[in-house]
């Protein structure tokens, strides 16, 4: 039982397609949410709504617990080089029962499965003892937990369990690292170019920090299941316009991603340590994010989040394992993700028991390659109605 028909077949793809040629760049999500609003409503959702911050929140059943929540994001990167594509990235190409174009890995495959897979429990007349979830969020991609901490401290969304839609080849992941971006700032004396040796230049400070900071980098903490910690210089700048004057500031940013057992406060010490030791001026902050959702509602988020694991024998995983075999017939791999997820705040944070699963391989996760198989789609929403009804049921 739970199959999806040939006819809701066609129709997950022809979704799936439109949500591909419906552009998602992070604070332009409207027209896809509500594309995922009607396409709720139309497969019969006993309740759907928009909230505040312009998040898609779907549900099964009529709010009582437990709530079990099937989450993923409704935005994307954006296309970047256009000449690196193949196909168009906005056409929503199918060939060979493979989808492609921006987002189709992550997260709009996903997207698609989990609202279909939810649309099987109605479709057939399965009764749950607590209620689903489906939701997609805005902002995934800038601040990965503003969506997720919104949803569950503003909306009515108590879930008892969080399984994140995204690509994992049909495997199941229970963690990832954490994430902090630092703000750099280095400062100089600005003086003539001609007469260098009167000033301080800002670029040879930031200069000697990065390259310590590669050094530092060989060194990390390394976890036994999510792997190393890594740091990356991934944005540098100097706002001095004019080409003949020594810069008095330079400024970069360090994507740090940390793996258990590493804090935000180490981190920071670090690279505070490394300015001493260089007898460089200047500081370092985490970066904030402070953006307009496309409803127009104000946020501000800090670029810190922690890493997480659920435990390999946690009640969730051992559920979720089963409800995979029997579908698939075959025993899912428990992994990590290399990227971040909303798991930072449901699992992170908040403590809830998390896990990923969904079709899609995440090493074609923002490139100019993003496709995903449909068969496995079709497979993953089986999966996701399956875990609803193992849990809920």
């Amino acid at each position: 039982m739970l199959k999806l028909s040939s006819q809701q077949q066609q129709s997950l793809t022809a979704f799936a397609r439109q949500m591909v040629r419906t552009p998602s760049f992070s604070g332009m999500e409207g027209n896809l949410a509500q594309l995922v609003a009607e396409e709720m409503a139309r497969l019969g959702f006993d309740g759907v709504k928009l909230d505040d911050m312009g998040n898609v929140v779907g549900r099964i059943g009529g709010g009582q617990k437990p709530h079990l929540l099937l989450y993923t994001h409704l935005d994307t990167v954006g296309i970047g080089n256009i000449t690196a594509w193949q196909r168009d990235p906005l056409a929503g190409v199918v060939e060979s029962g493979i989808l492609y174009g921006r987002g189709a890995a992550d997260p709009k495959g996903a997207l698609a499965s989990i609202v279909y897979g939810a649309s099987l429990l109605k479709a057939n007349g399965v009764r749950l003892k607590g209620t689903l979830y489906v939701a997609a969020g805005v902002q995934g991609e800038p601040a990965e937990g503003v969506a997720m901490r919104y949803l569950l401290e503003q909306d009515d969304v108590e879930p008892a369990w969080v399984v994140i839609g995204g690509p994992t080849n049909l495997q199941i992941h229970r963690g990832q690292r954490g994430r902090l971006e630092m703000h750099v700032t280095i400062h100089g004396r600005a003086c003539h170019a001609a007469t260098p040796a009167h000033g301080v230049n800002a670029i040879y400070g930031a200069a000697r920090i990065i390259f310590s900071l590669e050094l530092m980098a060989a060194a990390l903490s390394e976890d036994s299941f999510l792997g190393p910690g890594t740091l990356a210089v991934t944005h540098i700048e100097n706002i001095e316009r004019t080409k003949n004057v020594i810069p008095d500031c330079c400024s970069f940013v360090i994507d740090r991603r940390l793996t258990l057992g590493e804090t935000e406060a180490q981190a920071l010490a670090d690279v505070q340590g490394l300015l001493a030791k260089e007898g460089v001026e200047g500081q370092v902050e985490v970066t904030t994010v402070k953006s307009v959702s496309y409803t127009g509602l104000p946020f501000s988020e800090r670029i810190s989040y922690p890493a997480w694991a659920t435990d390999e024998k946690d009640p969730l995983v051992k559920r979720v394992s089963k409800s995979v075999q029997a579908v698939t017939g075959l025993k899912p791999s428990l992994r990590r993700w290399e990227f971040s997820t909303a798991g930072v705040y449901s699992m992170g944070e908040a403590g809830i028991p998390t896990i990923g699963f969904g079709p899609g391989d995440e090493r074609f996760a923002h490139t100019a390659e993003d496709h995903i198989s449909l068969r496995d789609c079709f497979t993953a929403a089986r999966v996701y109605a399956r875990i609803a009804r193992d849990l809920l049921g």
